[in-house]
């Protein structure tokens, strides 16, 4: 009786410390959306911020929160999450420590199908004004589009891990690839493009949170919302695939089912962030990296807190992003970039001992 009770002390002091730090990442997002919400060009009080979001009709501060402020920092929590958690399932479905949307390539394949579609299909305005070069007319075109070029990136890699039984490595160099390929593309088009759209394209791939609108906002929400409970409720099948294939199935896991299923939703989400907000390297890779090394890789936990994690990255680097050389604003996935690479590179250093 004695030892059972020490059991559950133990498991009782081993989810507790999980469920503690999603407290306080929770928490820390809470603060620091208010934070952001305050800092800027013009400096608003963190307690006129708090009553304006409660309903209080401050003049300018209502229309610079609720019009401006408020839809950048919502959309870079919900990128974020979208992002993390797509990369934390590809990790666990491909039993891949670089595995994410932007090291495989799907970002950038997502990236060209955005640009071809505002390009070539003709779902967006070209501006020449840099706070806004290009407007969506019809985004679900653009996602589509998107969506589509994403797949069959993800579909390469389906198709090397189910055929060919490929290595980690092989994944990721592939991934290289399917990038530098897509990236051609994507030269492509602004070759045979006019100068106001070799800008526009070129402003679009930045990555850049600032020009989601309430409507986006609202689409993006209802892709990263359903598919992180989709992974949430799929945890256990994730954990079974880490133990291998064979061990999987045994345990009753279709595999080829759960691996189709979350690529094509990582692959879903990935498109519908990037053909509103363009390509944010490395957000999918570190997150759930940082949750690893401080709770574990227990999918249970893994997959909700790397959603917190990622919303609070991309949300912190937009605030620096923004304030950092201000007044100058910054593209956020310009800083992502800056910061990732160099977790990227420890990560191939470290090789597959990390995992």
């Amino acid at each position: 009786m004695a030892k059972k009770e020490g059991i559950l002390a133990e498991y009782q002091k081993y989810t507790g410390k999980k469920v503690l730090f999603g407290a306080v990442l929770i928490l820390l997002l809470i603060l620091l959306t208010m934070y952001s919400i305050a800092v800027g060009a013009v400096k608003i009080p963190i307690a006129e911020v708090v009553t304006t979001l409660l309903g209080s009709n401050t003049g300018n501060a209502y229309t610079i929160i609720w019009n401006i402020r408020l839809p950048r920092v919502l959309a870079a929590i919900a990128a974020g999450m979208g992002l993390s958690v797509s990369g934390a399932a590809m990790q666990s479905i491909l039993k891949n420590p670089l595995g994410s949307p932007y090291t495989l390539g799907i970002s950038h394949a997502a990236a060209f199908g955005a640009a071809f579609s505002i390009v070539v299909l003709g779902a967006g305005s070209l501006q020449s004004s840099s706070a806004d070069a290009v407007i969506l007319n019809n985004p679900y075109i653009t996602t589509i589009s998107a969506f589509v070029w994403a797949l069959i990136s993800t579909g390469v890699i389906l198709i090397l891990t189910k055929y060919k039984n490929a290595t980690p490595e092989t994944m990721i160099l592939t991934g290289v690839a399917l990038s530098s390929l897509f990236t051609a593309g994507t030269t492509a088009l602004q070759y045979f493009a006019s100068d106001v759209e070799i800008a526009s394209i070129v402003f679009w791939t930045f990555g850049d949170v600032g020009r989601v609108t309430w409507n986006n906002l609202l689409i993006i929400s209802l892709a990263v919302i359903p598919s992180s409970v989709y992974f949430m409720y799929n945890s256990w099948n994730y954990s079974a695939l880490a133990s291998g294939k064979e061990t999987a199935k045994s345990l009753g896991v279709n595999v080829e089912k759960i691996r189709l299923h979350g690529m094509l939703i990582s692959s879903f989400v990935t498109a519908l962030i990037v053909s509103f907000v363009g390509i944010i390297g490395f957000v999918g890779l570190v997150a759930p990296h940082i949750v690893r090394k401080i709770i574990g890789g227990d999918e249970k936990y893994l997959i909700p807190v790397s959603c917190l994690v990622g919303g609070l990255l991309l949300l912190a680097s937009d605030t620096a992003a923004r304030t950092v050389i201000a007044p100058i604003v910054l593209p956020v996935g310009i800083l992502t970039s800056f910061l990732g690479a160099p977790l990227f590179i420890y990560l191939v250093l470290k090789g597959r001992r990390y995992w």
